[in-house]
């Protein structure tokens, strides 16, 4: 009899630590796509999947609907081009009226943050942003507060992570600083967000560590270990994720709110688009980061939880790339919903893998390829470029996932793309003779010729997807 009590109580603490989730971790959610999935498809993923967290990038309706009477803590957020705006109270009020207050009922939406703006300190910005930010996240909470909802939902700021550094003279964590340029704009936002009892949110791209600097040791940008930490002071790192948190730590403590709570509204791996860039590495990663997760682990000088969004969910294929090609390729799922690789984010080996989109709709299996029978090849590159610039070629570039095709190959894939963005339209594959269309896939080694799905309506007007392809540098090719 006791050995049978035994037996049942060891199988039912089996079964509760084997539904425990890593209730740390949530997911970006972004939407720059020509054929975005519908909302309920991706809203129905992220439950199969079981993030209990999912960030924001605007308060699309549609995507707030679709979130309506689950359990899943929401960040919305508010765009840079609406900073200015949230400069004004009222209007600020309006907003969280709008985009908030009315999804605060019984089977609503669990809002739980409001992101205001993305990374508005981004050098590269020029200080477009610089003195609206913290009258906006005034403003914002503020109102959340006057409506009543500010104890449980809370205004922050994701940052990137170049808002803090350490000098050249101790170059380790201890030596953690706000950047000199918006030191005074860094302390008020972190005084208030103290006020307030709000998370300090910061972006994290072990990746582009790597991408910026080619002398970056590889080992050093995951978390299985380095054969060189970094010795801080007898503290060590083995991987530069912890090295930046805990600079943000320290740049925290030096201006006296080293208590603050963090968290990483963003961190991932892309998949295309560059050398570095590729399933092995990000299967790596992302192996590695929900093992750190499910043993709260932390970091040297904050041990224990870490709350976490990654980055991303689904490709984004109209995403400008003016930072890389990778930009397009961060997703764990591609863009019709299906897992690009096997991934436990239960962290605890229990081979719970990613789970599909479920019912997606496809265009017929058509692609546009270059037509073998063309015999004048002058315009090639020139067609070649001009379905480039409207379409996804990233897969194209150096060290990318169709880098190895020839000069047809090329041409066939970029064909091919601005055939499936233009929904197979007969005579979207033309190309002054150059292109035919083709019911043989035409895919190639590494190079996924795709198709695209039925899009239910595009999350971009017309005007923003010609923008950012646009703003695609073009490709050329040796013919």
């Amino acid at each position: 009899m006791t050995k049978l009590w035994f037996l049942s109580w060891v199988l039912s603490v089996w079964l509760l630590l084997d539904s425990i989730p890593v209730d740390s971790l949530g997911v970006n959610w972004g939407t720059m796509a020509t054929h975005p999935l519908p909302p309920h498809t991706v809203a129905q993923m992220l439950k199969d999947n079981g993030f209990q967290k999912v960030k924001l990038f605007d308060a699309d309706e549609s995507t707030m609907s679709s979130l309506a009477g689950s359990s899943i803590e929401v960040m919305v957020a508010i765009p840079n081009n609406m900073l200015a705006d949230m400069n004004d109270y009222n209007t600020a009020k309006q907003w969280v009226k709008r985009n908030v207050t009315v999804y605060n009922f019984n089977g609503g939406v669990n809002i739980k943050y409001v992101a205001v703006g993305n990374e508005p300190f981004l050098a590269s910005y020029n200080n477009s942003f610089t003195n609206i930010t913290f009258p906006a996240l005034q403003n914002i909470q503020n109102a959340l507060n006057e409506a009543g909802v500010g104890d449980t939902i809370k205004a922050t700021v994701p940052m990137n992570a170049d808002v803090y550094f350490s000098p050249d003279s101790n170059p380790v964590p201890s030596g953690g600083l706000f950047r000199d340029d918006i030191s005074g704009q860094m302390t008020e936002i972190v005084q208030f967000l103290n006020k307030n009892n709000a998370s300090f949110t910061v972006n994290i791209y072990p990746f582009l560590s790597l991408y910026a600097n080619p002398d970056f040791p590889v080992d050093f940008a995951f978390f299985d270990g380095t054969s060189k930490p970094i010795n801080d002071n007898g503290v060590l790192y083995t991987n530069v994720f912890d090295a930046n948190f805990d600079t943000l730590v320290w740049a925290l403590k030096k201006i006296g709110y080293g208590d603050m709570p963090i968290l990483v509204g963003e961190v991932g791996w892309p998949t295309d688009g560059d050398k570095n860039a590729n399933v092995p590495y990000a299967k790596r990663f992302y192996n590695g980061l929900s093992k750190k997760l499910a043993a709260n682990l932390g970091t040297p000088i904050r041990p224990g939880y870490l709350e976490v969004y990654l980055f991303g969910l689904i490709d984004e294929d109209a995403k400008s790339v003016a930072p890389g090609n990778f930009e397009r390729h961060w997703g764990i799922f591609r863009h019709d919903g299906q897992p690009k690789f096997p991934m436990d984010l239960s962290g605890q080996g229990q081979n719970k893998l990613l789970v599909p989109a479920n019912n997606v709709k496809y265009l017929p299996q058509r692609w546009c390829v270059f037509n073998p029978s063309a015999t004048d090849l002058s315009k090639l590159a020139d067609n070649i470029n001009y379905a480039c610039t409207f379409s996804d070629c990233t897969a194209l570039g150096y060290g990318s996932s169709c880098n190895n095709l020839d000069s047809q190959g090329n041409a066939s894939y970029a064909f091919n793309m601005y055939f499936q963005v233009q929904n197979q339209q007969d005579l979207s594959c033309n190309f002054q003779g150059l292109a035919m269309i083709t019911t043989q896939n035409a895919s190639q080694g590494t190079c996924d010729f795709m198709i695209q799905i039925a899009s239910f309506s595009s999350s971009l007007r017309p005007s923003e997807v010609v923008l950012a392809f646009i703003m695609v540098p073009m490709l050329f090719f040796v013919l």
